[in-house]
């Protein structure tokens, strides 16, 4: 596994550069990786509060508990991002419920997530000098490739999984004492539970429905996800260099449905922000004739060589194979 990257490796937008809401873009919106279609990770740097008094031996750090939250498992555009939130127990309700009223991000407005998000990136504040926070980011193309993948679907279930792993792993490997563990689930948390319990089995797991309102960490999760899938929103929608306010909203099927309907192109369909395993998109495509049909040859079972394809004429004076794609040679006499 590759080593998380810090703030400073990380190819992220600098929080001066907004969108043309002034919405504040976290260092975790990764601009050159969102663009292109690739998914990307965000680490910001170990508090040295946090850090071990012997580097060889992470349980002499303060032991932390660490949340985990997503947001944007069911739009048609943009990514899906993972948050983790660590800091010390005792520090917990605390700083994040008494002092700065985290909860769960869906209850606060875009303002107060953004004005929360800012405090947690501005070096001198508490909240930056007492927690560490990470994201990683499936952007849309990814996510639909791998539920699209011939022989077998990656499903966005085994991708939130692997994700939310990865996450956690990497924490300890910047040498995070975490002793505590809360994650928000979807589904059934029992066997979540089970598995992280086995995988991480120094630490105390809590899975649970609502976890985003019943422990601070996993607030605080959810709004570093929150707020970075929403800059990641802007930024691809600034990128079009479409005018006016978004025209796809908050990306879920409801909002974004007339602007694909007016934006499809009917071959290629949409850019790097649409899910083309979505039932949206794959209605629109094929199912309801707004898109090309394309009747693709059927699979040939025998066996070909690369050389197949460059053959010359033969005696009988059909077309060669490169001049029926480029034309054939016109000689002299046409000079």
């Amino acid at each position: 596994m590759d080593e998380p990257q810090t703030e400073s490796q990380a190819a992220a937008v600098d929080d001066t550069q907004l969108s043309n809401s002034d919405t504040f873009i976290p260092p975790s919106v990764a601009r050159d990786a969102l663009l292109s279609g690739a998914s990307s990770r965000y680490f910001s740097p170990v508090p040295d509060s946090l850090k071990p008094s012997d580097p060889s031996d992470p349980s002499t750090a303060p032991p932390c508990c660490l949340g985990v939250d997503e947001a944007g498992r069911g739009p048609v555009l943009g990514p899906m991002v993972y948050g983790v939130f660590y800091l010390p127990v005792p520090l917990s309700s605390p700083l994040l419920r008494t002092a700065h009223h985290f909860d769960d991000s869906k209850v606060l407005t875009p303002a107060v997530r953004s004005s929360l998000m800012r405090a947690l990136c501005t070096p001198a504040t508490d909240l930056h000098a007492s927690c560490g926070w990470a994201t990683a980011s499936l952007s849309a193309r990814d996510i639909g490739a791998n539920m699209l993948k011939p022989g077998g679907s990656y499903n966005l279930n085994a991708q939130a999984m692997d994700a939310t792993i990865d996450l956690i792993r990497s924490v300890y490997a910047l040498g995070v004492n975490v002793t505590e563990i809360y994650v928000d689930t979807i589904g059934q948390p029992e066997a979540y539970q089970v598995r992280l319990q086995r995988l991480f089995p120094t630490a105390r797991v809590t899975v649970a429905k609502k976890a985003d309102s019943l422990y601070p960490c996993v607030s605080a999760a959810s709004v570093c996800a929150k707020v970075t899938r929403d800059a990641a929103l802007e930024v691809l929608w600034d990128a079009r260099g479409e005018e006016g306010k978004m025209g796809w909203g908050s990306g879920y099927p409801r909002d974004a449905t007339p602007w694909m309907r007016g934006s499809m192109h009917p071959v290629f369909g949409w850019g790097h922000e649409c899910r083309f395993s979505w039932g949206t998109a794959k209605d629109m495509l094929e199912g309801k004739g707004e898109g090309v049909k394309v009747d693709w040859p059927a699979e040939d079972d025998g066996e070909s060589k690369l050389t197949d394809f460059f053959v010359s004429g033969n005696d009988d004076g059909e077309a060669d194979e490169l001049g029926a794609w480029f034309g054939s040679s016109t000689g002299l006499e046409a000079f």
